[in-house]
């Protein structure tokens, strides 16, 4: 039986497309995942080139898997996403090894592309955006646990100065609502309990609905928690822009909806805003911020930042660290700026020197880690309903999240993994929390 290996760089889009990726393969020509790289006939990369040296990190990892094909030559290299939808047939010219690039909206298109690399003996090249044909030559969904991830659209449209998403994945576009809902019920069928929906910017989606019209993603959140079986909605990621009423407003009426929201804000200066094309001021921001609180007293906030970018001034970064004050973030993802070839920002002049954008950086982590460890133990001593994952790294462990987001492990019978049990927190520890069974689930391990 045929081998594939599969390494994902990047967000959950990404794995979501592995996901779709290995699906393809199965159906086609039987290919069973491996962990072992050195086992597989098939390797593929999908990549990412949000961050800093992308392609580099590329390239690196294809002059690790370049002895492997030497030593079997029949060995198929395949490239996928970003980076690939970037580099084209540059990419296959550059790594001789590879047989196979191909980009995220041609990802179903792999069967073809790998008998034509075997019957020309040439790489096989794909990287353009077919709009929403992919959803529809998928295999079915196939769940793998208790929760899932489930793409509504794809692309962006907003052409922020520093993004390449819109030059590699393509405008936005949105999954028609019953397409949604169909690949959700086949999925609940066969147990997911916990919906995580999907987009470069999520809250823009507008389905086409079968009777006229559009559905945004708030009457989709409605939509969906009629389904009796589905326990939790997430989303991710949203752009503040297009954060609107009616999403805001889901929070205080749709129980279903997890108490948890990644919102980026990139930068606390509106100067800044305004050269990275983000489209709202600070005070926009803090306003739906303020507004979500009111809708959810408890809500979990995280959000992304760039420190350092062109022409970044001390005050830009204090407005910025003033903003994260007033927002109180959970946690956050936060990166010094580089800038990404292709973009407007690229061209930019990188006059921030990199010791300061350094030392920004680690006042910003360190204040959100803060933040983070505040919230973490304002947790203990209060109950979770928590969706029991997996099992836990220790033995007779069980772990799942909370629904604002932080992990929480307790101790359970394997039994309870798909089901909602509630959990008491009891310590709250780096990274995650720890928390014993309460109620009758307790009583029944």
């Amino acid at each position: 039986m045929s081998k594939l290996f599969i390494k994902t760089f990047g967000c959950q889009m990404n794995e979501y497309d592995s996901s779709k990726m290995a699906d393809v393969l199965k159906a086609s020509h039987g290919y069973e995942l491996t962990t072992d790289p050195e086992a597989a006939d098939l390797l593929l990369l999908n990549t990412c080139s949000v961050r800093e040296k992308a392609q580099e990190k590329v390239f690196s990892e294809l002059g690790r898997w370049k002895e492997w094909k030497s030593a079997q030559p029949g060995r198929v290299i395949g490239v996928g996403g970003c980076v690939a939808s970037q580099e084209g047939e540059a990419l296959a010219k550059r790594a001789r090894i590879v047989d196979l690039v191909f980009g995220p909206q041609t990802l179903h298109r792999l069967p073809e592309l790998l008998e034509q690399a075997r019957r020309t003996q040439r790489p096989a090249v794909d990287i353009r955006f077919p709009e929403i044909e992919k959803f529809d030559k998928l295999p079915e969904p196939r769940a793998e646990g208790p929760t899932a991830f489930v793409s509504i659209m794809e692309g962006c449209s907003k052409y922020c100065t520093f993004c390449i998403v819109p030059y590699t994945r393509g405008e936005e576009v949105s999954r028609p609502l019953d397409d949604v809902l169909a690949e959700i019920a086949s999925l609940l069928e066969q147990g997911v309990r916990e919906i995580t929906l999907l987009g470069q910017n999520v809250n823009a989606y507008r389905g086409p609905m079968a009777g006229g019209g559009s559905c945004d993603l708030a009457l989709l959140i409605h939509v969906l928690a009629r389904f009796e079986t589905l326990g939790r909605i997430r989303f991710t990621t949203s752009h503040p822009a297009e954060f609107g009423d009616a999403l805001i407003e889901t929070y205080a009426t749709q129980p279903k909806l997890a108490g948890y929201l990644h919102l980026p804000v990139q930068s606390g200066s509106d100067r800044i805003l305004g050269m990275m094309k983000r489209g709202y001021s600070r005070a926009q921001y803090l306003d739906k911020i303020r507004r979500l609180r009111q809708a959810r007293p408890d809500l979990a906030l995280s959000s992304d930042f760039i420190v350092g970018f062109p022409s970044e001034s001390d005050e830009d970064f204090e407005q910025t660290m003033a903003l994260i004050e007033e927002a109180r973030f959970d946690s956050a993802y936060s990166f010094i700026y580089s800038p990404r070839p292709g973009t407007p920002a690229a061209n930019l002049r990188d006059n921030v020197k990199v010791e300061v954008k350094q030392q920004r950086l680690e006042r910003l982590q360190a204040r959100i880690r803060e933040f983070g460890a505040g919230f973490a133990q304002e947790l203990v001593g209060s109950s979770q309903t928590v969706l029991v994952e997996k099992r836990g790294r220790h033995d007779g462990q069980l772990a799942g999240r909370t629904p604002c987001n932080r992990w929480l492990n307790f101790d359970g019978p394997d039994a309870l993994i798909g089901r909602f049990v509630d959990v008491q927190v009891t310590e709250a520890l780096t990274n995650s929390l720890r928390g014993r069974l309460a109620g009758t689930a307790a009583a029944g391990a």
